[in-house]
């Protein structure tokens, strides 16, 4: 009996699992290696595509042929069950392998006739032909659903596809890993290696460095997706902020990026020289005592050296400066509040027009589909009064969701200010130079020193703060009652 192999292939997994495929291939196949007295030294199955070469079974049934010059003769069910691409064709070719086709009734071979030949290189053409117009239709189809919102591939960590409803959701357990990552990244204070590290402490859970920096690059996260090069706005739910988002980009901007001492200096980076606005610096002497100086950049300068305790004190006075006295405070947070109510309101307001036009955009649509199937509307104003209304909608949900997502939390933190303003100064005399550090970073863009004097910067709003307790006299209210009013 002359050896021969047989190959199966199903072009999908769908396929494979309803079981109906393979097994009819191979009994066919089986059948007709009897009848015509071959022996089956070896069977090759695949379940995948043929668009791509380099199937894993087809690469194993080459090899084998390749390395058993006994074996020259291939039994498949037809041609496109084979090979849909032309270097796969070639590759049998050259290595002259006589080719069964049942179903085709043909037998192709060096010594097959050109009609035979002519036949199964058309049938070729068009098995590509085949795979390329379902190629395109596919991207079409996916390109269509991009337009509508929806991202048509599987999402990243912290989402998941709901294949009953086709939408995207959120996954509970991961999305708690990808908001953690972007709120440890966005800090400044770590880098890829140390995340990771953090995440497996945590999350129990190690992912590779490049995969994270794709994660927090990829603007998904905060309800957009990018497809074949366009930027999409999408209808799944945001995960992060879109600020926090683009604090990250900016991390990895080379703003904020991380910085690594061996030593930790509590004032670093918050000083500079009043005399020629170099950096102020520091040094450990004696393994024991923090000294500040001026980095000399410029040449010789005249600012002395001062102790992080001395300095400490000095520092003082720029949260003295903006203390607001207890009955201001108490002013300035009833009129926040009422402010909190009436936006509440407004935003309340907005919400419900909204939805209103929501619900009648979608009135439109559905009539509008009922007079299609009717036939009192043409196909043509259908699809493209359907594309309008969509597109409208999607804008409405967009408006929507800003408005539930906006942050009825920015009165209170309005208030919280002024609550830090009010106590920042006794806060900070109890506290050591680091902790005095992080309030004064909190308060301070920069501080110019000179041998006797402050100079601080503030930040917004406590550069208003500053201002107006200047101008209308609450230091010399707050002399008179200098003690906290509460820890």
């Amino acid at each position: 009996m002359k050896p021969a192999v047989i190959y199966a292939r199903v072009s999908s997994k769908d396929q494979e699992r309803e079981g109906y495929s393979i097994p009819a291939q191979q009994k066919l196949l089986r059948e007709y290696a009897q009848r015509n007295d071959f022996q089956i030294v070896r069977e090759f199955v695949d379940v995948e595509t043929a668009k791509i070469t380099g199937r894993r079974q087809f690469g194993e049934m080459v090899r084998f042929l390749k390395e058993t010059p006994s074996c020259r003769t291939l039994i498949v069910e037809k041609t496109d069950r084979l090979y849909r691409n032309f270097r796969d064709c070639v590759t049998l070719e050259d290595m002259e392998i006589e080719i069964h086709l049942p179903k085709e009734g043909q037998v192709i071979s060096k010594e097959a006739k050109s009609q035979a030949k002519l036949v199964h290189g058309i049938q070729v053409v068009i098995a590509r032909n085949y795979i390329e117009n379902l190629r395109e239709e596919v991207r079409k189809g996916m390109r269509e659903k991009a337009e509508q919102g929806i991202y048509p591939s599987r999402p990243p960590l912290g989402y998941c596809n709901n294949k009953l409803e086709h939408t995207i959701e959120i996954n509970p357990q991961k999305a708690l890993i990808a908001k953690r990552m972007f709120e440890l990244y966005a800090s400044g204070q770590h880098s890829l290696a140390s995340m990771r590290k953090i995440l497996k402490a945590e999350f129990g859970q190690l992912l590779a460095k490049g995969y994270l920096e794709r994660l927090l690059k990829n603007p998904f996260y905060k309800g957009q997706f990018t497809w074949e090069d366009k930027l999409y706005s999408g209808t799944h739910t945001p995960l992060v902020s879109a600020e926090l988002f683009e604090q990250v980009q900016s991390v990895f901007g080379g703003h904020n990026k991380p910085k690594y001492r061996k030593h930790e200096f509590a004032f670093s980076g918050l000083l500079h020289c009043a005399y020629d606005n170099c950096a102020v610096t520091a040094e450990l002497k004696k393994n024991r005592y923090t000294y500040y100086r001026c980095t000399g950049y410029r040449g010789k300068c005249e600012l002395p050296y001062f102790r992080e305790e001395e300095l400490g004190d000095r520092l003082a006075v720029t949260l003295r400066n903006i203390h607001i006295p207890d009955d201001v405070l108490l002013q300035l947070e009833k009129s926040l509040l009422t402010d909190k109510g009436r936006e509440e309101a407004i935003r309340q307001e907005q919400s419900e027009r909204l939805k209103q036009r929501l619900a009648a955009v979608r009135h439109r649509l559905d009539q509008a589909y009922l007079d299609k199937l009717d036939g009192k509307i043409p196909e043509e104003y259908w699809t493209r009064k359907s594309a309008e209304w969509i597109a409208e909608e999607q804008q409405i949900l967009l408006a929507v969701r800003g408005l539930e997502q906006a942050k009825p939390e920015r009165i209170l933190d309005a208030v919280r200010t002024l609550e830090l303003a009010n106590k920042a100064y006794f806060l900070y005399l109890r506290q050591e130079p680091a902790e005095k550090a992080k309030l004064l970073k909190m308060v301070l863009s920069n501080c110019a020193v000179d041998a006797a004097t402050v100079y601080p910067t503030y930040r917004k709003p406590f550069d208003l703060i500053f201002t107006r307790a200047t101008s209308e006299g609450w230091r010399a209210r707050r002399d008179s009652n200098s003690r906290p009013s509460g820890s």
